[in-house]
């Protein structure tokens, strides 16, 4: 049988498809002013790389913040149901998954899971762009920098500045105050790293801190987030080759349970 799961962000909409379980698939498209037009262009660069059409698909699972707004899709299912389902297929060398840290474009979830991988509690950040791509994306733009660089950058910091702010357009005001000030781009990239970890280090305790903490969504990529929030949890967590695509690959999973139950 052969299964598609999209993730429709607010930024990116990834597509995952399998093929009895295995994955043969997959492909990402910016979402941009149509999350419709996106998914449809997701799909079709995955069907592309197989030379698939999308009738050869038995079923369609939609997630993500845009799931309801595609026509092809069977089901719709919560990011937050997808991303558990996807990061214990994933799995971590580090031990059984017990936590789950996603960071996207325009939300930040952290996740805690139960011993059988089901979701235990979570909570989320979505009413404010602070702790998300979104705020990495401001701060890139202020300081001239492309988002994918900002990781490495932060790393090359030995005296990180203190943002206060925990508002992206405060935050925005004193980073281009720093600048003015002459402060080092460096310094001022990894606080905005150390300002993020904080954040979602700040979330982890709401939901409680356990030792097994899995990395995913499109921010787990900066290298400074992740060092930061190692250094203020005091745990080692783990990064999947690919942690933009594991909210699309539990989207897939979820497509074949629900296609054996039909």
């Amino acid at each position: 049988m052969i299964v598609c799961g999209i993730d429709i962000g607010s930024v990116a909409t990834k597509t995952v498809i399998l093929k009895d379980r295995d994955i043969i698939s997959k492909s990402l498209a910016l979402t941009k002013a149509s999350p419709k037009l996106a998914a449809e262009e997701a799909l079709s660069k995955a069907l592309r790389q197989i030379n698939l059409s999308e009738k050869d698909i038995s079923y369609i699972v939609s997630t993500g913040y845009g799931r309801r707004i595609i026509e092809f899709g069977d089901r719709t299912v919560t990011e937050i149901t997808c991303c558990g389902r996807g990061a214990t297929q994933i799995g971590s060398p580090l031990g059984k998954i017990q936590t789950i840290i996603d960071l996207g474009g325009q939300d930040s979830k952290v996740i805690s899971l139960d011993e059988e991988g089901g979701i235990l509690d979570f909570v989320m950040n979505d009413k404010c762009s602070a702790g998300t791509g979104r705020f990495l994306e401001v701060m890139a733009s202020v300081l001239e920098e492309r988002i994918g660089d900002l990781g490495e950058i932060a790393l090359r910091s030995n005296n990180p500045v203190r943002i206060n702010s925990t508002c992206t357009v405060f935050s925005e005001s004193e980073v281009i105050s720093l600048i003015a000030q002459g402060r080092n781009k460096e310094d001022i990239i990894s606080g905005i790293c150390a300002s993020i970890a904080e954040r979602i280090a700040g979330m982890i305790t709401q939901v409680g801190k356990k030792e097994s903490i899995f990395f995913c969504g499109g921010g787990a990529r900066n290298r400074g987030i992740h060092r930061f929030l190692e250094d203020k949890l005091g745990v080692e967590l783990y990064v999947p080759q690919e942690p933009e695509f594991v909210i699309a690959l539990g989207a897939s999973l979820i497509a074949i349970e629900s296609l054996k139950k039909i």
